[in-house]
């Protein structure tokens, strides 16, 4: 997890994520916003800039810091580093899209549609845990390259990886490009079920990990989202290799519902990490049957991460799969 310094809503995401709305007062800079008043009138919108970045800021801290100690106290084992203020990188707090860590000690890097969001890639984080924190890193694939293409695949944000099957799904969009996925999965040696998947507005959905989440024994997945000729074989696969499915509502879809991941606590017990808001979308079939199959729910509430961020717990965690160093 990266614990944010300077947290804010991102205007070079917000074209593709639609899920992403900024607060009113947004932490603008007067300077983009508009033209450049004098005297008394400037110095006080600065200042109300300035006291709006400082609340987002601290919001945001005080939602990421609940849910580290939220999933140290269910028993799982968290990873903390700190965002660097230079450069401003708004979306760091999401560093599943960057990287991901697989168990046969592969690191794989990834191209990101932002800019500003490429700035998020941190040598210092991965030699941190192996140096320090004892895992082994057998080999980096570095896809990054893709990006002078304007091909893009963001980590587990466009992956949703079954793991033990070595099958990756992915709803395809502006940041999830088949060519990528196809290089992904030659070098992982990973099976594609690619599709497309569109909200209730009929634009395209940004990542899939916001409209379906693979544990090992149940899958959710917001079916009426997925072009109708391609939903069914998305489905079959999921049967096919044993899962049981929560469907999800189109309605549900905005809620961050699919913004859930599965984890393993230090007894080896599971559990399901998800927001206080996907989890009050769930009806109490739902979740009961998200129990029975998945394992204890851990929910905390991220408002402000959610509506600047467009992204939910899912997206604030990137899971370690990494062997351990003998």
């Amino acid at each position: 997890m990266i614990r944010p310094v300077r947290y804010a809503a991102n205007p070079q995401t917000a074209a593709s994520n639609r899920f992403q709305v900024p607060l009113s007062h947004d932490q603008g800079d007067p300077r983009r916003d508009g033209p450049i008043h004098s005297g008394e009138a400037a110095t006080t919108r600065l200042l109300e800039v300035e006291s709006q970045q400082k609340r987002v800021q601290a919001a945001a801290c005080f939602e990421f810091d609940a849910l580290a100690a939220a999933l140290r106290l269910a028993g799982v084992r968290v990873h903390v580093f700190d965002d660097t203020a230079q450069p401003h990188t708004p979306d760091s707090i999401f560093p599943n899209n960057w990287v991901s860590f697989h168990a046969d000690g592969t690191v794989v890097l990834y191209p990101m549609l932002a800019e500003n969001r490429r700035l998020e890639r941190r040598q210092d984080v991965l030699e941190s845990l192996s140096a320090q924190q004892g895992f082994r890193v057998e080999r980096i694939v570095d896809l990054t390259h893709h990006e002078r293409q304007g091909r893009f695949l963001e980590g587990t944000g466009s992956l949703v990886l079954d793991r033990v099957h070595r099958i990756a799904y992915a709803c395809l969009s502006a940041r999830t490009n088949l060519d990528v996925l196809g290089d992904f999965a030659q070098q992982l040696d990973y099976e594609i079920v690619a599709f497309e998947a569109r909200d209730a507005h009929g634009m395209p959905v940004y990542h899939t990990n916001v409209m379906m989440s693979v544990g090992s024994r149940v899958a959710a997945i917001c079916a009426a989202s997925i072009r109708e000729d391609e939903r069914a074989a998305v489905l079959d696969t999921l049967r096919a290799t044993g899962h049981e499915i929560l469907d999800l509502s189109i309605e549900q879809l905005t809620e961050f519902p699919g913004n859930m991941l599965a984890l393993s606590t230090s007894r080896g017990e599971s559990i399901v990490a998800m927001s206080q808001r996907a989890l009050g979308s769930l009806s109490a079939e739902q979740r009961a049957m998200l129990e029975t199959h998945g394992g204890s729910i851990v929910a905390c509430a991220v408002p402000t991460i959610e509506a600047l961020g467009g992204g939910s717990v899912r997206c604030m965690l990137a899971e370690i799969h990494l062997p351990r160093k003998n």
